[in-house]
């Protein structure tokens, strides 16, 4: 959803690529912007992450995995670099293929209500409240996704309100 509102902005349509995901390509105030969803499941989506990564010549620092994330309330969208999968199974099978050291931005989604399974819960529709919101949400997710593409990832977590999601200390980061 982010990366439909980001290719727009581009002017970028998605094709099908070998790689087994669907790919939109532009620039962002100068900056190259390679946008991919995988065509597979998303607990599978670590191996065409990893062909992308080798055919366009991408280290793991470079890639921003937009991803739900149960553990923030929706509404709130926090950057992060590197770490765990938290039982995500993106992350895990992303994670697997080309390491932990890249960018995150989780767009949350809360907790199930009651005793709902989580997995149920993450393939459910929004609610209609959560989908009027959602427009505002996803351009600023994207948003997020250009300020870190154009002017660097510490610089993109200052702008944004809570930049503890970012352990400053780590060597990769400083340098991103």
């Amino acid at each position: 959803m982010v990366l439909e509102v980001l290719a727009s902005r581009i002017s970028s349509k998605f094709k099908s690529h070998k790689a087994g995901a669907q790919v939109a390509e532009g620039k962002i105030a100068g900056s190259k912007l390679i946008l991919a969803k995988s065509n597979g499941f998303m607990n599978n989506s670590g191996a065409p992450t990893a062909a992308l990564m080798k055919f366009y010549d991408l280290q793991p620092e470079n890639l921003i995995v937009i991803h739900d994330e149960l553990d923030i309330d929706f509404g709130q969208l926090k950057i992060k670099f590197s770490g765990g999968h938290a039982g995500h199974n993106g992350l895990r099978s992303i994670s697997s293929a080309v390491g932990t050291e890249y960018i995150r931005l989780r767009f949350g989604i809360g907790r199930p209500p009651g005793s709902q399974d989580p997995a149920d819960f993450v393939l459910k529709n929004f609610s209609t409240t959560e989908r009027k919101e959602l427009p505002v949400l996803l351009e600023l997710a994207a948003d997020m996704v250009q300020s870190i593409a154009s002017d660097g990832l510490l610089s993109a977590l200052s702008t944004t309100a809570d930049s503890s999601a970012l352990d400053l200390s780590h060597e990769r980061a400083r340098r991103i």
